[in-house]
């Protein structure tokens, strides 16, 4: 793009994201080329601004929608572009608009270039002959394929590699017996479906696929065609494939409390649907063996209950508010020499955990691990400055010392962020986050405490009672808080309000444990909670802030303090914690400039920019902390990744190297097609002779209509596409035929809406012949059973009232479609309904019903309709129309005719 910077030439950059956009459009700057550099065509740019802005050339982003109209209008000399440059190459197909785009572009610019670009090798292996597809529909002859092992690449990364210390963390007990079984139940359920659907071809379907984003899509491609047919037992062995693969991530990455919490959820949304009653169609893994081994592991992680014993003559509960408030507490419970500040252990637990209770709270390894490292770092900087300086003054050692620890998500990124802010250096292995999750399970009680009341006392609120102990302890706190020197305020490390721990952690759940025995439990924390629901009520009334009077401002004590709280930071001091993301990774890389980087989990694209990275900086240091849990789904998945890049590239080199290129036909400027001109011969010239109609064939599509891939495929095969605004209908086919196409989820809301009988309406009024097309998708079932699905469609009505047991029958929904659909014909006798299987069946039908018949007129069709409007917006007398309609003779076709030659009704009864 940068060699192209010129005014001279018309670059276009196609499929790029608005990150990319602004990253390009960065970069591009930062190389030079600011005038004018990279601009971008969206939609609220008018039609006269995009032209004047493609005759100035340049290098210009845009979206495909707006270009491919722009080709068809007109509006961009295709004949002086430059050249394309397409992104996202591997998602080229027949029926994209990029597709499109080339062809119109090759038919008048045979000079120009284009060029495709992909980083995602895997996704250029499923189906028959991939590469030679994505070639044919981007009419490109050659193909660059760079892999991790090309020589040059691996002589250009081995030359600096970064110094990568690999650590293989093991499971837990309990984590590991619950990853065993959860990959137990993915077995079966595997079996399962392949016994379900033995006429598949089901070869993909295995666990090392199954630990994929991807295998769900896989799954629904290969059960698309038959999914009407399949029964419920199979949609909820889908269903349930996703939701265990998604437990294998977040026992990895979620804490203990998290993730009990969430397998609560499963097991109450397992039994309950969502208007309350009864689940018909259970999720079959939750009855196994391995499922009760998960349920209780998982619970055995977090707690264990030694009795039963109702605990709400326990002391009163206390929110974390401050120090202050949690050493009174103490004081009370006689618990000495320990503040929250400080490790707990099993043996002195919180005053607040229910009696029968013993916290465990297991953390995962790898907090354990990260802090060592992290130690490990501290040590290497102190060594590195305790060196003695470089021989040359002006040499300038690259890289910060600012620690990037990176993660799989936002949500990994916050419990890490947590982890480190309250950890406890000095406590022993598996203790040194207790202080945080010790809030946590606060959280977790208070949440399982407050519904259990709710659901008890249906709705009804406990009333807050005051604590005298409590009271006195804090003012007994507060004297002699006024004793020490006032000024000093407490900001770093401060808990959070109970209110806000419990609010991040307070979705609507429903408290159901897979064992039965829960209830009683669940019961002794509501108890519980209602024994103690006031104490953080007196903790917030009684806590004292610090009056700005008070403070000294002349003290250094002050300015110390302030200082280290809100002072700069130096890099050393620094860790940044942030999830894996796309190409914005290389700029974070590249401004921080990191010695020391922390992989929490493993991630191969990030390794690669890591090389990167280090090659592109030469002088620099980079030391690499790798972690993985060993004998884990995390270090299959991503061996499998490794194994799967590699075996993609290998397709790829193989296709590459026997694959036979079609011949492209010259569409160019004045060749046309011999199909083309055989089509529009005239049957209806007299005396039978048949002459050849010089007139192309056409359709004029409706500009919204560009979304789809119809106009795509109608251009495709020789047809002449103009994108026009109608108002009425989608298609014009011939003068007297009107199309409205509606997909199956667009007819279906067209119908709730009422917007599909206005449609018919003008139709019937204005052409001969209204057509309604019901196009469905070419791998999805060809069937309206499929409506079943669409939860957004399927509500009672008051002619089918909702059934006891919760929810409406599949077969009503399509009965209730097909009844809309026969009261649409009835009011409209005119309309005729096309079922198209695909939009490739849809073509084939527009062709026939053009054959032997005119060409639609651009001019007319855009004009139907619109003078409706314009006299509309005259001021028309509402009253003197209504009467003009009543009269005999009068239709809704000849209605305007008629009042076009008369001003009013004294006029137009003279006549």
């Amino acid at each position: 793009m940068k060699i192209y910077d010129s005014p001279k030439n018309l670059v276009l950059l196609l499929n790029a994201s608005q990150e990319e956009e602004s990253e390009i459009g960065e970069e591009l700057g930062l190389m030079g080329c600011r005038n004018p550099g990279l601009r971008i065509v969206d939609f609220e740019k008018t039609n006269k601004e995009r032209q004047d802005l493609y005759k100035k050339g340049g290098l210009i982003s845009v979206t495909s929608r707006i270009l491919v109209v722009d080709m068809l209008q007109a509006n961009i000399p295709t004949e002086l572009i430059s050249g394309i440059i397409v992104l996202h190459a591997e998602k080229v197909t027949a029926l994209v608009l990029e597709a499109f785009i080339v062809r119109l572009y090759r038919e008048k610019n045979r000079t120009g270039f284009l060029k495709a670009f992909t980083d995602q090798p895997e996704h250029i292996t499923s189906g028959l002959s991939p590469l030679k597809n994505i070639m044919k529909e981007l009419q490109l002859r050659s193909v660059h394929i760079y892999p991790r092992f090309h020589q040059e690449i691996k002589k250009s990364l081995e030359r600096r590699r970064a110094d990568v210390i690999e650590l293989s963390q093991p499971l837990t007990t309990s984590m590991s017996e619950i990853h065993q079984a959860i990959i137990q139940c993915i077995t079966t359920t595997l079996s399962e479906l392949r016994r379900s659907n033995t006429s598949l071809d089901l070869d993909d379907f295995n666990v090392e696929n199954a630990y994929f984003r991807s295998f769900d899509i896989i799954v629904r491609r290969q059960l698309d065609s038959v999914w009407h047919k399949v029964g419920p037992k199979t949609k909820q062995l889908v269903n349930d494939l996703g939701t265990l693969r998604r437990l294998l991530t977040f026992l990895l990455s979620y804490d203990c409390l998290q993730f009990q919490a969430y397998l609560e959820t499963l097991v109450a949304s397992s039994t309950t649907s969502s208007s309350g009653g009864a689940k018909q169609h259970p999720s079959p893994w939750m009855v196994t063996d391995a499922a009760n081994i998960i349920f209780q592991a998982a619970k055995r992680r977090c707690y264990t209950m030694s009795s039963s014993t109702k605990a709400a003559e326990r002391a009163q509960m206390v929110s974390d508010v401050d120090e202050e408030g949690w050493d009174a507490l103490d004081e009370i419970h006689g618990i000495v020499g320990k503040s929250s500040g400080q490790s707990a252990s099993k043996a002195d637990k919180p005053f607040w955990v229910p009696q029968g209770m013993e916290p465990v709270l297991e953390e995962l390894p790898k907090w354990t691990l990260l802090a060592d490292i992290l130690k490990e770092i501290e040590g290497e900087i102190i060594r590195q400055e305790s060196l003695p300086p470089p021989t040359v003054p002006s040499t300038v050692v690259p890289g910060t010392n600012t620690v990037l620890v990176m993660t799989s998500s936002t949500r990994e990124a916050e419990i890490l962020s947590d982890f480190l802010s309250a950890m406890d250096a000095d406590a022993p292995a598996g203790t040194q986050g207790r202080k945080m999750m010790l809030r946590k399970l606060y959280s977790y009680l208070a949440w399982k405490g407050k519904l259990n009341s709710q659901q008890r006392n249906d709705g009804t609120t406990f009333q807050r009672q005051s604590s005298a102990a409590l009271s006195e302890a804090l003012k007994k706190k507060d004297r002699e808080k006024a004793e020490r020197s006032a000024g000093r305020r407490r900001v770093r490390g401060g808990a959070p309000s109970s209110a806000a721990a419990s609010s991040s952690v307070e979705p609507t759940l429903i408290d159901v444990d897979a064992q039965g025995d829960s209830k009683m439990e669940a019961d002794s924390f509501a108890e519980f909670w209602a024994a103690t629901q006031n104490a953080t009520a007196a903790v917030v009334e009684s806590a004292t802030v610090v009056d700005a009077d008070d403070l000294d401002f002349t003290s250094t004590e002050l300015l110390v303090d302030f200082d280290t709280s809100y002072g700069l930071l130096t890099p050393e001091e620094t860790v940044v914690v942030r999830p894996y993301s796309d190409d914005g990774d290389d700029s974070i890389l590249g401004e921080m400039r990191p010695k020391f980087i922390v992989m929490f989990e493993p991630n191969m694209d990030f390794i690669r920019r890591i090389e990167v990275y280090k090659s592109s900086n030469p002088g620099l240091g980079v030391r690499v902390y790798h972690m993985v849990y060993g004998d884990s789904c995390e270090e299959h998945k991503y061996l499998v990744g490794i194994r799967k890049e590699k075996e993609s590239f290998e397709r790829l080199i193989k296709e590459r190297a026997t694959m036979l290129l079609p011949i492209l036909e010259d569409k160019g400027p004045g060749s046309t097609s011999n199909d083309a001109l055989l089509k529009t011969i005239s049957s209806r010239i007299a005396g039978g002779r048949r002459e050849i109609s010089t007139t192309p064939a056409q359709v004029i599509v409706d500009m919204r209509e560009f979304r789809s891939t119809l106009p795509s495929l109608l251009h495709a095969s020789n047809i002449i596409v103009v994108p026009a605004t109608l108002t009425v209908g989608d298609y014009i086919l011939t003068p007297d035929i009107c199309v409205e196409r509606k997909s199956l989820s667009d007819l279906i809301s067209s119908f709730n809406s009422g917007r599909l009988y206005t449609q018919c309406e003008l139709m019937s009024v204005h052409y001969k012949h209204p057509v309604l097309l019901i196009e469905f998708e070419e791998d999805k079932a060809f069937s309206l059973e499929i409506v079943s699905d669409m939860k957004s469609y399927v509500k009672p009505t008051a002619k089918y009232p909702q059934k006891k047991g919760g929810g409406i029958e599949g077969n009503q929904a399509v009965t209730t479609l097909q009844s809309k659909i026969v009261l649409l014909l009835l009011h409209f006798p005119r309309v005729r309904i096309i079922w198209a299987s695909s939009p490739y069946a849809t073509v084939e039908i527009f062709q026939e019903l053009k054959q032997a018949n005119p060409e639609p007129d651009p001019v007319k069709a855009i004009s139907v309709g619109a003078e409706d409007d314009a006299e509309l917006g005259a001021g028309i007398n509402s009253a003197a129309e209504e009467l003009l309609r009543s009269l005999p003779g009068i239709t809704a076709k000849n209605v305007h005719y008629v009042m076009s030659k008369a001003k009013n009704v004294r006029e137009f009864c003279g006549l």
